[in-house]
């Protein structure tokens, strides 16, 4: 097996496209891992998800490369030391958790090491600690500190509509200060502006020597675009949106039909 000689790198985002809804990895998707590095070419994850919360996909992936949780705010080693960390401008973090709240959604904090919530039966708290696999930290209200150390902060709510006009008032407010996307229907996700997952590519592109052009990039949310953008080849998964799958080089079938594999398969390897 033979892969396509203008892919080197394959970038993957984690939920909704590398793992199902229950967020398994499924057989097919180890499987298609492992032939990618037969066939030469890297695979590496990005997602909003902390470091640690990736880090029982490392083992099954074999993946011997750069991480890159937050969005690309904090990359880390497969044994999770820190290659590179963007925390947010302390005046932007509380200019974006003051939107946040404004809105009324919920927000999280994210440290280097560290899940900070106010209230642990809110929603998507129980099911973000079981995805992730540790427990957030529960404080009376964020802190200057918590925030000069913030490494993403998250708008959460049910109400998805309010979390896209969350979405884009952030966009409008910070501007260039902090990037603003959603990483799920129902989260907002504010970091660094070096931060996302455009800049991901460019890192790995950095780090690998390996052109942009040679990087190949699947995902399926708003955020995905970014790298998208940023890559040579791009693959949006079937259970995206028919905007993120415009902006896309091409389509595979959905996360819970080994989608992930299936464009591996088609589009990277021969």
């Amino acid at each position: 097996m033979s892969a396509r000689p203008d892919i080197r790198l394959l970038l993957a985002d984690v939920d909704g496209t590398l793992v199902t809804q229950d967020k398994a990895l499924t057989a097919a998707a180890k499987d298609v891992a492992r032939d990618l590095r037969r066939a030469g070419v890297a695979l590496a994850i990005t997602s909003g998800r902390p470091p640690r919360g990736m880090s029982m996909l490392i083992e099954p992936l074999a993946l011997d490369g750069a991480i890159a949780g937050f969005n690309g705010g904090v990359l880390v080693n497969p044994d999770l030391s820190v290659v590179e960390s963007h925390t947010l401008d302390p005046t932007a973090a509380r200019q974006a958790l003051t939107l946040i709240l404004d809105h009324g959604l919920d927000a999280w904090v994210y440290t280097e090491d560290a899940w900070l919530i106010r209230d642990r039966q809110a929603p998507h708290v129980a099911r973000e600690a079981w995805t992730v696999k540790f427990d957030a930290e529960v404080v009376a209200s964020f802190t200057d500190r918590h925030l000069a150390g913030a490494v993403k902060i998250v708008g959460v709510s049910d109400d998805l509509e309010l979390v896209a006009a969350c979405e884009k008032a952030a966009q409008d407010t910070l501007g260039d200060r902090a990037s603003a996307a959603r990483s799920q229907p129902y989260y907002l996700d504010v970091t660094h502006p070096q931060a996302n997952k455009g800049a991901v590519v460019a890192t790995l592109s950095r780090l690998l020597d390996i052109r942009p052009e040679q990087i190949a990039t699947i995902g399926d949310m708003p955020n995905d675009v970014l790298m998208f953008r940023k890559s040579g080849f791009s693959i949006a998964m079937g259970n995206a949106s028919d905007d993120v799958k415009a902006q896309a080089s091409a389509v595979t079938d959905t996360n819970e039909n080994d989608g992930f594999a299936k464009a591996v398969r088609q589009f990277v390897l021969r």
